[in-house]
């Protein structure tokens, strides 16, 4: 046995961020054009399906009582607009409206780190440059996974993947288990002797994320509470890993949903 008897579904969803981001990863993606915000609302109507009482989003939790406030109106009018909407206005507070869900929370942590320490030149990039290679050399095999990462790349934004198909790319478990590779275990092999340069920076965003989860661990819960996370990948990549090994939550299939 490995969970409470008591312990809390969650469904722990990654996405790209559809509007203005500092993260390193981004993605072309048009917030306010009509057909997008269509094609969130189906997505959205899919992920309700988990029914979730609690939202939570990569917000920091200083902000829960604003974020609480501008849910609760959007409840009272969905047709409400935002000035710069992004996945929390567009999809998170939409699954929950679908739901039912009346409360949100943010978890987030801002903990800024060099992701770039490569460029310094004491460094040995040697195992990081063959690790670039390995990764290169996956998205010329014939995964299913790997030619739509390949497809997705080579287009424009306007002839990339399809929302739905994208979405699903974001959350499939090769993608998410290379988002900790590249923004946070590559950077282990890089150093300069007897010294720990990527180590260092790479501690301090396994730190962010898991000021994260501590984050998540204070939002009060009750026996029939259901959770549903909306993060940046890299964020639902490291909460997937965390989930699985707590007690305290049972880990929902994201593909159960995003048929």
């Amino acid at each position: 046995k490995t969970k409470f008897d008591d312990a809390i579904p969650v469904l722990n969803v990654g996405t790209f961020h559809m509007g203005e981001t500092s993260d390193e990863q981004s993605t072309e993606f048009d917030e306010l054009d009509k057909k997008n915000q269509l094609e969130i609302k189906k997505l959205a109507k899919l992920l309700a399906e988990f029914k979730p009482t609690i939202i939570v989003i990569e917000d920091v939790p200083k902000n829960d009582s604003l974020r609480q406030f501008s849910y609760s109106e959007y409840i009272k009018n969905p047709k409400k607009k935002f000035q710069k909407p992004d996945e929390r206005e567009l999809l998170a507070y939409e699954v929950g409206r679908l739901s039912g869900a009346k409360k949100i929370y943010g978890i987030d942590f801002k903990e800024s780190y060099n992701y770039n320490i490569s460029v310094k030149n004491n460094v040995d990039k040697t195992t990081v440059d063959k690790y670039w290679k390995l990764l290169d050399e996956n998205k010329t095999t014939n995964s299913k996974y790997w030619k739509m990462v390949d497809e997705n790349e080579k287009r424009t934004p306007e002839e990339g993947i399809p929302f739905y198909d994208l979405f699903k790319l974001n959350n499939h478990p090769q993608y998410l288990e290379s988002l900790i590779n590249i923004n946070a275990d590559l950077l282990t092999y890089i150093s300069s002797k007897n010294n720990s340069e990527g180590a260092d920076e790479a501690a301090k965003f396994y730190h962010r994320n898991l000021v994260m989860l501590s984050n998540l661990n204070q939002i009060p819960v009750e026996k029939n509470d259901r959770i549903f996370i909306l993060m940046g990948g890299t964020h639902t990549a490291f909460f997937m890993d965390f989930l699985k090994r707590s007690p305290k939550y049972i880990l929902e299939n994201t593909f159960d949903y995003l048929k």
